[in-house]
Order: C-alpha cells, then structure tokens, then sequence
C-alpha cells in the first residue's frame, strides 16, 4: 500500500475569474491517478490546501509528522514546487522510508499540463527508489538536500 498526502500547490490550482488570479482548491489527484489507470494500491490524505509560498515551519513540522506516523513505508506527496525542496529537506530525517515529493509546473485542471506525467512517474519511482526522500519532477529523480527549482528555466536541477 502506498500513502498519497496532498498539501496544494500548482498542481491543484484554479483560477478564479472574478479575482483573475490563480487559488489552490480541491485536488484533482484521484482524476489524475485514474487518468493514469492507477485504481488500487493507494490511500489518499489532504494534509493542506497551500500555495507551497505560504508553507510555514509548522506546517512542514504537520507534514513530516504525517509522514513519519503513517504505518505506509511508500509515501507519494504532491506540493507545490517553489518550497517542495525545503520541504524534501525536513522529510529527509525520516531514514525508514520512501517519500517521493511531486507537482506540476502547470495546474492539473489546464490543458497543456505536466501534473499527469509527474503524478505516475512519482508512482513508478516510489516503488523502485531505496528509502529515501526524492523529488519525482519532468522525467528527473532528485535526492533531498541536492536540488533547486531553477526559477528562470522552470525546472529542477540538482545542486
């Protein structure tokens, strides 16, 4: 069995007409695992619905929490990608497990999105990395404490 947490992020955006700017809002997750024809093997949590921007220390300290109670050795989380490798460095104290963190550059809910390739090459990697903390991103396996998102390139990139 595999533990998916939900914090927000890009992945789970929306925008809102009426304030034309983009808000996290219910996850798209189980649409997208099932657009991946990934039906079975999983649980699903939301941990938050965050703009990974607005993550506080706490807030890391309720996901790693989560984690590391979690009876899951696997764990898949969606976050949002410009704090997901701060995040990956908390999580990274957690030796005994698998946690792969992931998200999209675009929202799941928009037509030319990466958030369905993200989502089942996470899966995949989840089950084949040792235990470890990872960010599953475009195709690349980053370790904790060895990446930054590139702001200009929008990409990850190891360190």
């Amino acid at each position: 069995m595999i533990q998916i947490f939900t914090t927000g992020g890009t992945i789970d955006k929306v925008y809102f007409d009426a304030n034309s700017e983009f808000e996290v809002g219910h996850s798209l997750l189980p649409e997208l695992l099932s657009e991946s024809n990934i039906h079975e093997g999983y649980r699903l949590r939301e941990l938050m619905r965050k703009d990974s921007l607005e993550m506080t220390d706490e807030d890391r300290q309720l996901v790693f929490a989560a984690a590391r109670e979690c009876d899951c050795d696997r764990i898949v989380m969606t976050h949002g990608t410009d704090t997901m490798a701060d995040t990956a460095a908390v999580l990274a104290n957690l030796k005994d497990k698998t946690i792969v963190l992931t998200g999209a550059m675009q929202p799941a809910r928009m037509r030319r999105t990466d958030a369905v390739f993200n989502v089942g090459f996470a899966w995949a990697a989840v089950q084949l990395l040792p235990p470890g903390v990872y960010i599953a991103m475009n195709g690349e396996v980053f370790e904790a404490g060895a990446v930054r998102k590139n702001l200009q390139a929008q990409r990850f990139e190891r360190t």
